[in-house]
């Protein structure tokens, strides 16, 4: 019984589990609207992915938030950000992570989204990637937005015309303004941190100039130097071990 119960304490700590599977972790700070969902709409569950992916969306929002650079030129605009719990990375340490940009607003009005790696203050380390499209078609790299810094699969990113069912956007689910509204599908993004340190990733969308249709961007399967995020803490590590150690011990006595 006392051994059984050690097994169901080891295994009750924290696992690799998806980053989302249990809602947005705490230590996430979300400006704006955010939340986590399963396979919902024209937006299924992320490769590599777990039971459920983060996101974030302009509908409701009434942050004024926007990529600094970028954005539109007539006043604020509305829209998300999601930022992660800080974590170590070793020097040259692989990022990768997931994402699907969908978009309800085009033409001369595309909303845009994008990511980022900060260090320590909260000063940008890398653009990973920027969205906005375009009316040729494509999403990824962002019409007239800085150009992405990781490496994209695919690339260029192809926008699915008209696929916009999805609960985040609200009232604008299935809808569409003009030439450019859709869809990316998951998109795996990939970078390699130069030089060991602590970081956040930052990933935001924003209406474009005005605060009419909405955009989303949906986030999964991020790992770090291949250990998933929400890393657990050392102590939760500590707790593991001694767990497994204890239970080892008990079927030695056992025997």
């Amino acid at each position: 019984m006392l051994a059984a119960c050690v097994a169901s304490s080891a295994l009750a700590v924290p696992a690799f589990a998806g980053t989302f599977d249990n809602g947005l972790p705490a230590p996430w700070r979300c400006t704006g609207m955010c939340g986590t969902l399963g396979a919902d709409g024209v937006v299924g569950l992320a490769p590599g992915g777990g039971s459920a992916y983060g996101w974030i969306s302009t509908y409701n929002s009434t942050s004024e938030v926007s990529l600094p650079g970028a954005g539109g030129v007539e006043g604020a605009n509305n829209g998300s950000i999601l930022r992660s719990v800080s974590f170590m990375a070793g020097a040259n340490a692989a990022l990768d992570f997931r994402f699907n940009y969908v978009t309800t607003d085009g033409a001369g009005y595309a909303d845009y989204a994008w990511a980022r790696l900060l260090d320590a203050d909260d000063k940008q380390v890398a653009l990973l990637f920027t969205a906005r499209t375009s009316e040729d078609g494509n999403a990824i790299p962002g019409f007239d937005m800085p150009p992405s810094e990781a490496t994209l699969t695919p690339f260029p990113v192809a926008v699915a015309p008209g696929q916009t069912m999805w609960s985040p956007l609200g009232p604008d689910s299935d809808e569409c303004y003009d030439t450019g509204c859709g869809a990316t599908g998951w998109v795996r993004g990939q970078y390699a941190i130069a030089n060991a340190g602590k970081y956040r990733l930052e990933f935001g969308v924003t209406n474009w100039d005005d605060r009419d249709f909405d955009s989303g961007l949906t986030l999964d399967a991020i790992t770090v130097g291949g250990a998933p995020l929400p890393i657990p803490e050392p102590g939760q590590y500590a707790m593991l071990l001694a767990g497994l150690a204890m239970l080892g011990t008990l079927k030695h006595l056992a025997r």
